[in-house]
């Protein structure tokens, strides 16, 4: 074979090799292809622990909320850690932003019925200059003490995020998730009598493009998810949105019949047209009414104890 001939076969070769190992649908790191989470029965979940993790207080009803009602009604005992103090995004001057978005997150975990707030108090759009190994302790001390089981959160990896209060939070979130269960970070931890306890279960959105492995049904939480999206009158896009958009059109002499009569209508019904809208997109793709969209870790099961309850005989 000539020597040109051989490097063009080559390289077609390797080409196609490349767009084959690229298809292929199962790899060591992709945590599996989508599943549809539906809502279940009873209390599977109970005594175990879910940490609502978000930079500021809007971000878990927007993306999440859903899932989390879900899980907290299967169960779960559930805690809201705000990142932030959402110091620029709200009405007035500083102080009163600030405060606006406290109360407004107090409220959010009521609706949620979170058993506790923790506020970490960070400066709004400005995590990038803060130590991450800082934030990271606080987490895995958190992790620790609370026991935690399962996070949602920001999604580490997901793509085009331009907040950098979201992409330090979800890093610090993944790493503290896996070192909490070490016996040798923090020792200081475990003389005030905490112990290893490292996180199995994440559920990660994004608002962007990301890795898609889990799709959660929440048709029957989606009127709470509306509930606690209501709390949110400082910065969340819904608040009073629906009631002055319906008083504006008023005043031109116009009626938007969505928008109902009264402005508890119009707030709801706003809501769930515009704010949703992504959700009802997501459960579309997938056959259902409302859902939202998640990269899913679990617990990894040791291949050596499947391989010995599916192999071991008596002697």
């Amino acid at each position: 074979m000539h020597r040109r001939g051989f490097l063009s076969a080559f390289a077609a070769g390797s080409l196609a090799y490349s767009q084959q190992q690229q298809q292929q649908p199962d790899s060591y790191d992709d945590h599996g292809g989508v599943v549809i989470e539906k809502p279940v029965g009873g209390k599977p979940h109970a005594g175990k622990v879910l940490a609502l993790i978000q930079p500021h207080s809007d971000d878990i009803p927007i993306f999440a909320a859903g899932t989390a009602f879900k899980l907290i009604d299967e169960g779960y005992t559930a805690y809201m850690i705000r990142v932030t103090n959402d110091d620029m995004a709200g009405p007035g001057w500083y102080a009163e932003t600030v405060s606006a978005n406290e109360r407004d997150n107090n409220a959010v975990a009521k609706v949620f019925g979170c058993r506790k707030v923790f506020d970490l108090n960070y400066n709004n759009h400005m995590m990038d200059n803060i130590a991450r190994s800082e934030l990271r302790q606080r987490f895995i001390f958190l992790f620790r003490l609370l026991k935690v089981n399962t996070v949602i959160s920001y999604d580490p990896w997901g793509h085009y995020e331009e907040n950098p209060d979201h992409y330090v939070t979800a890093a610090c979130v993944e790493a503290a998730c896996w070192m909490a269960g070490g016996s040798k970070d923090y020792p200081e931890h475990f003389d005030a009598g905490l112990k290893p306890h490292a996180v199995t279960e994440k559920y990660y959105f994004s608002r962007f493009q990301q890795r898609v492995n889990r799709v959660v049904d929440i048709a029957s939480t989606v009127e709470r998810k509306i509930d606690v999206n209501l709390e949110n009158k400082a910065q969340g896009p819904a608040g009073e949105t629906g009631a002055k958009l319906r008083a504006a059109l008023g005043r031109e002499g116009k009626a938007l019949p969505l928008l109902g009569m009264t402005d508890a209508e119009a707030n709801r019904n706003y809501i769930r047209e515009f704010v949703l809208h992504r959700d009802r997109e997501i459960g579309a793709k997938y056959g259902l009414q409302w859902a939202e969209q998640y990269h899913y870790i679990g617990p990894a099961e040791s291949r050596v104890p499947r391989y010995l309850r599916e192999n071991a005989r008596p002697r």
